[in-house]
């Protein structure tokens, strides 16, 4: 039951966020500053969420495959990879330095 309620919950937070998204006035999204935040807002929110599931394991901070494989892809996007090349590459590394592990 307990689960159902988080459920609901979560549901209508979302719907509470959505309106009051829809309900801000036209001018405030014209700002300069607004329209700055909401560019650079989704870069910085993947970023953070790309370094949580590469460096940590729960609470605790880890070094593993999954960093090298994100460093793979550092270096291809340095070289002015194509993006599938890029994936590619962290791919390889991923399972090689797992391989080499286990």
């Amino acid at each position: 039951m307990n689960t159902w309620i988080a459920i609901g919950a979560t549901a209508l937070g979302c719907y509470v966020v959505k309106l009051l998204g829809l309900l801000v006035p036209a001018g405030v999204l014209d700002r300069p500053l607004v329209k700055r935040l909401a560019a650079l807002l989704p870069v910085a929110l993947l970023a953070a969420l790309t370094a949580q599931q590469t460096f940590a394991d729960g609470r605790v901070p880890v070094l593993d495959a999954r960093a090298a494989g994100l460093a793979a892809a550092a270096v291809a996007l340095l070289l002015r990879a194509p993006f599938l090349l890029v994936v590619a590459a962290a791919v390889v590394v991923t399972a090689g330095v797992r391989a080499i592990g286990a």
